[in-house]
This record gives structure tokens, C-alpha cells and sequence, in this order.
């Protein structure tokens, strides 16, 4: 294995999440008068922190989005989780696979502590991710797409950001662990590559990314 740590994204990447929450963040931005497409959704807030809606819609309507809009929309996605939410089809087998090697890997979410462990608990991932390789945008001042998440959690996991990468589905993650200096490694499921240029590599099933990791 070439890297001494491999740090994963959460939504779309260990759980099949992105659908269902942009859906209802879509459809809540709409019910809010701000007219939200799921396309919509998935082009402007896919891979970012919560705060981006917010600065989104102020800037473009100068408007502000109620001061409970965060617990409801964490309300409507987590009952959503509870009913939907799968983890990423094979996604397990890699984790089996780098702890059998003893390569250490963490997740670097722009979602909320309790939002992960929530999508965790659903989908059996706890067991992948006890409390000290959990990251989250909460950790940090800024979110995805700067680099201070894959910084903060390279750091706190003690390896180099030259050492690390980062497996990353959206094109504000893959601005992030660029600009942290790592290589990273784009997941197509949801997102075309053209959308994802300045990757190491591209893959659309999670079987292909050990031998990516490996070369």
C-alpha cells in the first residue's frame, strides 16, 4: 500500500445517502419559497457543509432561511435514514480489506457528528468507525471545499497530508483534498467525471479501489 492513510467522505461514498438528502433538501428549499430542483440540490450543496445552503440562498434572494431550518432539515433526513438508508454496495469489503492490511482509515464528512452517526447506526458502519477517526466539518472552521477537514483529520490521525488519500465523490470534496495536498480518488456513482477533472483516479463501483490504492 502506497499511503499510510486513506480518509474517506460519507455521504455517497460509505453510505447511499446523497439521493434521499437532497431530495428533501430540495423539497424543503422549495416549500421555503426558494424553488430547489433535486439537480439543483445536487450541483450547488452535494459534498459542501450545511452553512453553504444558508450563504447560497442569502446571497442569491437576500433572504434568510428560518432560525430552525438546520433541526428540521436534520429531522426530515434522519427519519428518511431510518426508513432508506444502505450503505455504498461493497464499500464493506474495503474497509475488510485495509484493516486486514493494517492500513488506518478515518472519515472526513462535511455532515454533522450526529448526522454520521446516525447514517452509521442504520447501516452498520459503527463497527468501521469507532469515536476517534470520525471527522466532521463541525471540527473545524471552514468546511469542504477548503482544505482544513482532510488537514484536521491527517493531523489528528499523526500521518502526513503527502501521505494520505482521500476518496471523494463530489467536486467540492475533490477541491478540498486537493488543496490539502493529497491525491485523491473520485467515486462516479452520482457524478460525472468531467465534473471531477484533476483526480488520480476515477472509479464507479467500489471493487475497483483497492487496486487503485495499490498501484
Amino acid at each position: 500500500m502506497r499511503y499510510d492513510l486513506i480518509i474517506f467522505d460519507n455521504d455517497g461514498v460509505l453510505v447511499d445517502s446523497e439521493p434521499i438528502s437532497n431530495a428533501i433538501l430540495a423539497g424543503y428549499l422549495t416549500e421555503l419559497g426558494h424553488p430547489t430542483t433535486f439537480d439543483d440540490s445536487v450541483r450547488d450543496f452535494m459534498g459542501a457543509a450545511l452553512h453553504r445552503v444558508h450563504d447560497l440562498v442569502l446571497e442569491r434572494t437576500g433572504q434568510r432561511l428560518p432560525d430552525d431550518f438546520d433541526d428540521t432539515l436534520h429531522a426530515r433526513v434522519f427519519e428518511a435514514f431510518e426508513r432508506e438508508l444502505t450503505p455504498v454496495e461493497g464499500v464493506t469489503e474495503v474497509l475488510s480489506g485495509l484493516r486486514a492490511d493494517g492500513v488506518a482509515y478515518c472519515v472526513a464528512s462535511s455532515g454533522s457528528h450526529e448526522r454520521i452517526r446516525v447514517g452509521h447506526r442504520k447501516t452498520g458502519l459503527d463497527r468501521w468507525f469507532p469515536d476517534d477517526v470520525v471527522f466532521s466539518a463541525e471540527d473545524v472552521g471552514r468546511g469542504k471545499p477548503a482544505p482544513d477537514l482532510f488537514l484536521h483529520a491527517a493531523r489528528s490521525m499523526g500521518v502526513e497530508p503527502g501521505r494520505c488519500a482521500v476518496v471523494e465523490d463530489s467536486p467540492l470534496g475533490l477541491a478540498a483534498g486537493l488543496a490539502a495536498g493529497m491525491d485523491v480518488y473520485a467515486f462516479t456513482a452520482m457524478t460525472p467525471v468531467e465534473k471531477l477533472a484533476g483526480a488520480g483516479a476515477w472509479f464507479s463501483s467500489m471493487d475497483e479501489l483497492p487496486a487503485l490504492l495499490a498501484k
